[in-house]
């Protein structure tokens, strides 16, 4: 039973993998080559689809871009400046992981100050609802000998 559903999960699995969106037309012929362009084109965003490398789109600006990096790659031109040539055609944002600089510190650094800033706010709120909150007030004598009571007969049942 365990083995079924580890099989049917490990086909799960294996079907939810991205399809990769490289067209058999656009593969070169060049094993060494081809693995460059993958390795580039798994870089570059899709700038259509946002999240998602051009590698992996299937929209026709990123068949576009994908066309245009193996083209530089046959004409002979490194990794780096095809990446280069395309981000100073579309900027950073074309990279799926930009450089740390102070125009992109807020994609850096924006999600963690958010998280402390959260996490500091949840504090200041518990910590204010602590203090706010009033100690109880001690039982008076009838209440004590009614809690008393009640203890002991419930001991004693």
């Amino acid at each position: 039973m365990i083995r079924w559903l580890f099989l049917v999960l490990g086909v799960l699995a294996a079907l939810s993998l991205p399809a990769f969106a490289v067209n058999p037309d656009e593969v070169l012929s060049d094993p060494n080559l081809e693995a460059r362009a993958r390795s580039i084109t798994a870089q570059l965003r899709c700038l259509v689809c946002q999240n998602e490398s051009i590698d992996d789109s299937n929209a026709d600006l990123a068949h576009d871009l994908r066309v245009l990096v193996r083209r530089h790659l046959v004409a002979g031109d490194s990794d780096e400046a095809v990446v280069t040539f395309v981000r100073q055609r579309y900027g950073d944002y074309v990279l799926l992981k930009p450089p740390v600089k102070p125009t992109t510190y807020l994609l850096w650094f924006g999600p963690a100050l958010l998280l402390i800033g959260a996490g500091g706010a949840s504090f200041w709120a518990l910590h204010r609802r602590q203090r706010s909150v009033a100690p109880p007030a001690p039982l008076t004598e009838s209440e004590q000998r009614e809690l008393t009571r009640l203890l002991d007969r419930q001991g004693g049942a």
